[in-house]
């Protein structure tokens, strides 16, 4: 059978043997118009009245609209119109508004990423990028997170006279499902509060997976900080393969976000009746894979369908480079020795950004070996790609297609199961054992 896999911008169509297991995402079409999904959303919300009588009881101060950064495929050009409509019937000026990119630890979206995410609505309304190190744009509130940590947070954020988040909800490697309280922290949180939202404890922790929220200590941690807070308002859409709307989710935070996250858990987490032996995965395409950072997320959450000592083979564009000066320092550091690097997070004075992506990456080594983790893309040179933790496999954008035909057609020969993720993090395969 053939399947086509997103790489980028671009989509490789691959063949695999009939045997193979499929591992899909299964929601219902796209809205037909999403616009209207999500004003309807607006006008029947989960567990809060109307947006427009909500804004009626807000704050002095402006309206803070927390928005994902450009690594997420969310649709604002159909999100903001509607929402901004409402917000504009219910007496808000337009220069009493604040788009607030929630970069986390992630750099700052450009200008040009911001008209191509928020649509017109980046020239008329203010926008400014969250910045985790800046202290004079953080605040830090009076109480401290579920897990004893400072809440450090975005001023603008902290002082608004109305607190809105918005999002996706899509399965999450470590947070068991994105969305919601997620936009706060690590959204728009300072580096102290992330350093413990990321610790190493809560990684090892083994409620910290795709698709669960229950126990799972960094869903607690987050959930604690955007209570502390205070979030007024949320609105979040679930979306297809092909990244259209199929449902938008508005209203209170916790009551918004956990009925998106059951549709997710629906369509998108699937049971794995038997581990394979080989399982082929994307990144997720473009945006998300555009930094092998975030492709890591493509081959975790793989994970739970590929049994010990199996063999993955994961596929990224890395249009950006691997990621952060700091990531990629770290990786290369630990090039060949990573359980010393497991070994160091336990030490208390040990600390290096973006840390928990790399501890995130071991639970691969852990379960196959870095042997058997192949990873393959168009984006980085094979010198530096070496360097990775990945069996490594660097190709020039035009031979793609076939260098990975090629190597699956190799490795399926030594596989009696196979099973394939074409939507990479966008499914999460759930182990039943």
């Amino acid at each position: 059978m053939e399947i086509a896999l997103p790489c980028g911008a671009r989509t490789v169509r691959l063949r695999v043997a009939e045997r193979a297991v499929v591992y899909r995402t299964d929601y219902p079409p796209a809205a037909q118009d999403p616009r209207a999904a999500v004003a309807g959303a607006l006008r029947h919300p989960q567990g809060a009245p109307p947006i427009r009588q909500a804004l009626a009881r807000r704050r002095p101060g402006p309206v803070v609209i927390a928005v994902c950064d450009a690594t997420r495929p969310v649709p604002y050009k159909d999100i903001l119109p509607p929402l901004l409509e409402q917000m504009r019937r219910a007496g808000v000026k337009s220069e009493e508004i604040l788009i607030l990119v929630a970069t986390g630890m992630h750099r700052p979206t450009t200008p040009r990423e911001q008209r191509r995410m928020l649509g017109p609505a980046a020239e008329r309304y203010r926008v400014v990028n969250h910045d985790a190190t800046d202290a004079a744009g953080l605040r830090r509130l009076t109480q401290d997170s579920w897990a004893g940590a400072p809440i450090l947070l975005n001023r603008n954020f902290v002082e608004a006279g109305f607190r809105m988040v918005t999002g996706l909800v899509e399965p999450h490697f470590m947070a068991g499902f994105s969305g919601g309280r997620k936009t706060v922290c690590p959204g728009l949180a300072g580096l102290e509060t992330i350093r413990h939202f990321h610790g190493r404890s809560f990684l090892d922790d083994p409620h910290a997976r795709n698709g669960l929220l229950a126990d799972n200590p960094l869903h607690a941690e987050a959930l604690s900080i955007a209570r502390a807070v205070g979030v007024d308002y949320a609105l979040d859409v679930v979306l297809e393969q092909e990244h259209r709307i199929v449902r938008a989710f508005a209203g209170a935070l916790e009551e918004s976000h956990r009925a998106a996250c059951d549709m997710v858990s629906r369509c998108a987490c699937r049971p794995v009746k038997e581990p394979a032996d080989l399982v082929i995965t994307s990144s997720g395409g473009a945006p998300l894979d555009d930094t092998f950072y975030q492709c890591v997320k493509g081959f975790v959450s793989a994970l739970g369908a590929v049994r010990e000592g199996g063999v993955i083979v994961a596929v990224g564009g890395c249009a950006e480079g691997v990621g952060s000066p700091g990531y990629t320092e770290l990786l290369k550091r630990y090039c060949g020795r990573w359980p010393e690097f497991l070994r160091g997070i336990r030490a208390p004075d040990f600390f290096v950004k973006d840390q928990w992506q790399f501890q995130a990456h071991t639970r691969a080594l852990e379960k196959i070996g870095v042997e058997n983790l192949h990873f393959v893309t168009p984006g980085l040179p094979a010198d530096e790609l070496a360097l990775l933790s990945v069996t490594p496999h660097a190709v020039v954008p035009g031979e793609l297609q076939a260098a990975l035909q090629s190597l699956v057609d190799g490795l399926s020969e030594q596989a009696e199961t196979v099973a394939v993720i074409p939507e990479g993090p966008y499914c999460a395969p759930i182990s039943t054992e």
